[in-house]
Parts: C-alpha cells; sequence; structure tokens
C-alpha cells in the first residue's frame, strides 16, 4: 500500500476515500489541485527550486510519480518533468479551455489532478510535465 499513515481503501488498483475524507487528509489548497483540479500560482511551490537527488512523491496518497532526474526547469513557475515513472500517471484529454485542448496528468493510484503534459518539452522525450507542486512531496535519496 502506498500510504503509510493513511487508512486507505483500494478499489480496482486506486485508492479512495469519500469526499469528507479527503477534506480531512489534504490541506485546502491540496484539496482543490487534487481533487478539484484547481491550479497552484506559478512560482508559488518550493518544490521549483528543489535540486536534490529523490523521488517527487502524489501529496493525496504517496505514490512515486517522478524521478529527480527527470527534473529540468521549464521557466514555467511549475515544477517540470520530462518523463513519469513507468505505470505511475494515467494521462486524459482536457477540453476545459474549448481553444486550448490539453492533456491532464493524474496519478495512477487515488486519480488525484497533478497538472497537464505538453509536447513543448526538451530530449529525450519532448514532453513537459507540468506539475502543481502543492499536489507533490519529495522524498530525498539516502546519502
Amino acid at each position: 500500500m502506498f500510504c503509510k499513515h493513511l487508512k486507505v481503501l483500494q478499489r480496482k488498483g486506486r485508492v479512495a476515500h469519500a469526499d469528507t475524507e479527503w477534506r480531512k487528509l489534504l490541506t485546502p489548497a491540496q484539496y482543490a489541485v487534487l481533487r478539484k483540479a484547481s491550479t497552484e500560482r506559478p512560482g508559488s511551490s518550493p518544490l521549483n527550486k528543489e535540486k536534490r537527488s529523490g523521488t517527487f512523491k502524489c501529496a493525496g496518497c504517496g505514490l512515486p510519480l517522478f524521478a529527480s532526474s527527470a527534473k529540468f526547469e521549464s521557466g514555467t513557475g511549475w515544477p517540470s518533468f520530462t518523463s513519469a515513472h513507468p505505470n505511475a500517471v494515467d494521462e486524459l484529454p482536457d477540453y476545459s479551455i474549448p481553444f486550448l485542448p490539453r492533456t491532464e496528468v493524474r496519478c495512477k493510484a487515488c486519480q488525484g489532478h497533478i497538472g497537464h503534459v505538453f509536447i513543448d518539452g526538451p530530449a529525450p522525450t519532448g514532453l513537459r510535465y507540468c506539475m502543481n507542486g502543492v499536489a507533490m512531496t519529495f522524498e530525498p535519496s539516502s546519502a
């Protein structure tokens, strides 16, 4: 199980909670992004400046999402990555802005909204996973 300190239900490989439980488990900012697909202000996340070796995890359930080696400075104001861990995220069409179709990125385990992926990233993938820092935590590698 991905959560050490959370009591969770597993359904079809997903971490599931009632909405009232999510509100108790997450900060208001985390809830707004992970459960309501909000977007944090650019430049507001301390994870933008995170340069240590380690793993970026879902703030909702603890699933490892991105390796620090995939992180790059995109200049967007949000933590950006060239790739996600295998089987860590779901990518879904997002037509919430009619003139700007995008691809939404959700945590595979809890289906929390993390951000969007774009096709304007650097090599080797050409992808830019533009993530909300508040939707993630960082675990540094052991020395």
